[in-house]
């Protein structure tokens, strides 16, 4: 039988990337673009920073300065951060539960390519008439008055790759629910899947209120409708709940799989069991059940009232209580430990103090009466830059050290990775530690330019010259990448020794069905079970036999596509001629491709077990 793998060639290769349904070429996929816009969203983030080098900078346009602040957080949120950690979870968690693959593959493939065509759309503003420039969060007072289409990209495009994003949720919820290997309770989940699953819960709660909240403001654009015009009996503060209501669980989406990364990266390098495994359990579920109760913090200042204010300023403080939890067991796993400093155990160790940090402001925001001093300051960007770069961030450079070798077969240069970790966090704190003392100077949040002689002059230089440290360790991390992949030095299964869960135990990178037998999992990190009874090999749970394995499709590209086109459509109807027909074709495009897939015939294929039996990739599992 001939797979995708063995085609030559770059035409064969890329067709073979646009047709996959395989989650661990997915997870490639989500790399890729997500690094991608991580690079611009950094690009952009530099610009802010140029600008604010000096006070009364003219690098760049009041106008142009909105538009590249909005881009920067709508990419680093929306098209950077989620992409990226759906990358991580597309690779790991169906290996760490014992699976062949997702449980939608199809909808798999589709949630990456709605996302990719939603981004795409998005950062075509910048060359087809101005990019928005109402704030990531594009506030309805703002965006309904903003000129131009900057805004109807946005909202487009965010709607796009939101069905993107529930989709992807919802296949994680259905994987981990249903397709944990013979053994694997819930309580024997690693970390990093019992996160993936949590954040995949706030995914399909959270949102739907994005997307009802985008769908209101695109028809008060495009449509004539007024959900949050004043003048016309709507409410620009419903808009503020909308967001924030899907906004600061998005916050617990990002951070959970974050933390759950650094535990399994924490108990594998101090080669210890992660201490208080059911306490980071119940903690991890806690803070998404807390998480949809503190949204109007973000809107202390609107005018709630003090009832309002008391009861989400004391459920955001209950939140840190979980947080903390966690804090401690990651310092009692590593206490005693045998710590090995890798470059995944380096971002671990420096996450601890640094999300502590973010933490520690948190609760100062979340006091109402300070707030009101707080709020619309650089001590609330810095804040959030702690949480999201000093939780995030670090959790995704971690994990890319950390799982390059199961993804790709190649280990990352070791000195080039701690030289881009030690620049990196230099560069983080430089950056953002004085920007708390700028806010309590009262530097305002999203300004283009300051006078001079207000005392904000060192202050904003200094955090100027971090963002170039950050720009440097991110080009380092670059050239390791291209050095490991040319010089494609292939390791084994376990490269890094101290694998503890399942995903150490078969090839790297994994054979595309993973497992020739689905192993019995005994306990909580069953690969180290194994290996302390002397076996190098997982025991099966069950007998050699047929695997059956999805047919790759390209209607997943082609539904997304239509939305592209579509897309355009719906936003240039009143501008131009061609707008109806190429709303209606986008529309013919997405609906046809998904009438040919539901009266389409595929029931997959089949790996023969005399075919598994010849097959050498696959150094894991055996009878």
């Amino acid at each position: 039988m001939s797979t995708n793998a063995q085609k030559k060639g770059f035409g064969a290769v890329l067709w073979d990337y646009l047709t996959t349904v395989d989650h661990k070429k997915i997870a490639i996929l989500y790399l890729i673009a997500g690094g991608i816009f991580f690079i611009l969203g950094g690009l952009e983030a530099m610009i802010i920073r140029i600008q604010l080098a000096i006070p009364d900078n003219n690098f760049v346009s009041a106008g142009f300065y909105n538009e590249v602040l909005t881009m920067h957080g709508t990419t680093m949120i929306f098209l950077a951060a989620m992409p990226l950690l759906f990358a991580f979870m597309n690779a790991v968690v169906p290996l760490q539960i014992g699976a062949r693959d997702v449980a939608f593959p199809f909808l798999n493939s589709l949630g990456f390519w709605l996302f990719f065509f939603g981004g795409v759309f998005l950062n075509l503003s910048w060359f087809l008439g101005g990019a928005p420039d109402a704030g990531w969060t594009s506030y309805a007072s703002l965006s309904l008055a903003s000129e131009g289409h900057g805004i109807d990209f946005y909202s487009l495009g965010l709607q796009i790759s939101g069905f993107g994003t529930l989709i992807a949720g919802i296949n994680f919820l259905v994987t981990i629910i249903n397709m944990r290997a013979p053994g694997m309770t819930y309580m024997r989940m690693p970390l990093f899947t019992w996160t993936t699953f949590v954040a995949s819960a706030l995914i399909l709660f959270a949102f739907p209120a994005l997307t009802v909240g985008i769908f209101f403001l695109t028809f008060d654009r495009l449509f004539g409708s007024n959900f949050f015009d004043p003048t016309m009996g709507g409410n620009t503060v419903i808009w503020e709940h909308l967001f924030w209501i899907f906004g600061h669980p998005e916050v617990y989406i990002l951070i959970l799989p974050a933390f759950g990364i650094f535990s399994d990266i924490i108990s594998t390098f101090s080669r210890k069991r992660l201490f208080g495994y059911s306490s980071m359990v119940f903690a991890t579920v806690l803070i998404g059940f807390l998480g949809f109760m503190v949204w109007a913090h973000h809107m202390f200042t609107t005018g709630l009232g003090p009832i309002a204010n008391a009861i989400f300023a004391v459920a955001t403080m209950a939140i840190a209580v979980p947080t903390g939890i966690k804090i401690f067991n990651w310092l009692f796993t590593m206490w005693g430990g045998s710590i090995k400093f890798t470059t995944p155990m380096l971002y671990a160790v420096a996450f601890v103090p640094s999300f502590v940090m973010g933490g520690v402001t948190g609760v100062m925001l979340a006091a109402a009466p300070a707030d009101y001093q707080y709020h619309d300051s650089y001590f609330v960007v810095a804040h959030f830059h702690y949480v999201i770069i000093g939780g995030v961030v670090l959790s995704l450079l971690a994990a890319t050290h950390f799982y390059w070798p199961k993804m790709f077969g190649t280990m990352l240069n070791e000195f080039l990775g701690k030289i881009t970790f030690w620049l990196f966090l230099i560069g983080f704190h430089l950056t953002f530690f004085i920007q708390h003392f700028l806010g309590l100077m009262g530097m305002p949040r999203r300004i283009f330019t300051f006078l001079p002689n207000q005392g904000l002059e060192i202050g904003n230089l200094v955090s100027s010259i971090g963002a170039f440290f950050m720009a440097v360790a991110t080009i380092i991390l670059l050239i390791n990448i291209v050095i490991t992949s040319v010089k494609n030095v292939k390791v084994g299964n376990d490269p890094w020794g101290d694998g503890r869960t399942l995903e150490w135990a078969i090839a790297s990178p994994p054979p595309y069905y993973n497992f020739k037998q689905l192993p019995l999992v005994r306990g909580l990190d069953p690969y180290w079970i194994e290996k302390m009874e002397g076996k190098k090999e997982m025991t099966p749970a069950e007998p050699l036999g047929d695997i059956h394995m999805p047919n790759g499709s390209f209607i997943p590209f082609m539904i997304s596509l239509g939305l592209f086109i579509a897309a355009f459509g719906a936003m240039y109807r009143l501008d131009y001629g061609w707008g109806l027909p190429v709303l209606i074709i986008g529309l013919v495009i997405t609906f046809g491709s998904m009438f040919v897939r539901s009266i389409k015939d595929d029931h997959g294929y089949h790996i023969h077990k005399e075919e598994l039996m010849d097959d050498d990739d696959n150094k894991g599992v055996k009878a």
